[in-house]
């Protein structure tokens, strides 16, 4: 029998995240599968997910909520392995809709029945004094916020245009997957994940043009620091000190990364399940 394996990404701050897995582990151990974990999620006899046979797992199972999932992204993007959400009873929109059996989540990765969908990055970079001194990329979103309690000072163009100059909190370039987290608070539009797009929005802005806008993913945006500091992070988790004079890049990343799904479930459907939309009785269904 072909040596199959599963890389398990779990929230260590929750034990029914490590009981589903060991669980899961009963399961899948006998149909010939080994599994890979970080030290820390305390999931016994798995490898450490540093070993490089883990760019081998067939899928990433990731059991905690969308930041455990961005956790996940981080390990899967170079392997382009599959990430498959469990929902353990809070609904995002990354994880599972519905809450599956323990033995459906293991016969579906047993028998490959699941389905992946592919969700586009960001890619940024930033010059400083004429050289590149970081890169990066985002699933869900770059910030370039404030990090004083003065406001920054920004200047955004898009393709080599200038487009305008604020003095605000900051700013967001979110992907569609993001367009439900950060920029969907500070406003923004909701964004069907085939929707292949930008979501541009300054954060509290003085300025007379402070909209969201939505922006070919082949352009190209430029931020310019005009502040004296400010600070840029990639989904949270990837974070650098921005300096005035800095430049900001930001396009779409040549890589994706899989969402997989045991059942597929519409973007609609997600919708309405994650902030209860008064559906029931629509029509008279």
């Amino acid at each position: 029998m072909k040596a199959r394996s599963i890389l398990f990404v779990i929230n260590p701050n929750r034990p029914d995240a490590r009981k589903v897995a060991e669980e899961l582990c009963a399961i899948l151990e006998p149909a010939g599968f080994t599994f890979f974990a970080s030290n820390e999620s305390g999931l016994i006899g798995a490898q450490d997910i540093s070993s490089q046979s883990s760019a081998s797992a067939e899928v990433a199972l990731v059991l905690g909520g969308d930041g455990t999932m961005l956790r996940g992204a981080e390990l899967v993007r170079e392997a382009n392995i599959p990430l498959l959400g469990i929902n353990l009873g809070h609904v995002g929109f990354l994880a599972e809709v519905d809450k599956l059996t323990i033995s459906e989540i293991a016969h579906a990765i047993i028998n490959k029945s699941y389905t992946s969908e592919n969700r586009m990055l960001l890619s940024y970079s930033v010059e400083r004094n004429g050289k590149e001194v970081v890169t990066g990329w985002a699933l869900n979103e770059v910030i370039i916020e404030r990090n004083t309690p003065a406001m920054v000072q920004l200047f955004l163009q898009i393709d080599s245009r200038p487009v305008s100059r604020w003095g605000c909190d900051g700013v967001i370039c979110a992907t569609p997957t993001g367009s439900t987290a950060y920029a969907f608070s500070a406003g923004g539009p909701v964004v069907w994940p085939e929707v292949e797009a930008f979501v541009l929005l300054p954060i509290s802005a003085h300025a007379l043009f402070s909209r969201p806008m939505v922006v070919s993913p082949d352009s190209k945006i430029i931020i310019d620091i005009e502040s004296h500091e400010a600070v840029l992070l990639g989904d949270s988790l990837r974070k650098f000190s921005l300096l005035e004079g800095d430049r900001v890049a930001i396009t779409k990343d040549s890589r994706n990364i899989k969402l997989a799904h045991v059942n597929p479930t519409s973007f609609s459907d997600r919708l309405v399940a994650k902030f209860k939309l008064p559906v029931e009785g629509w029509r008279g269904e």
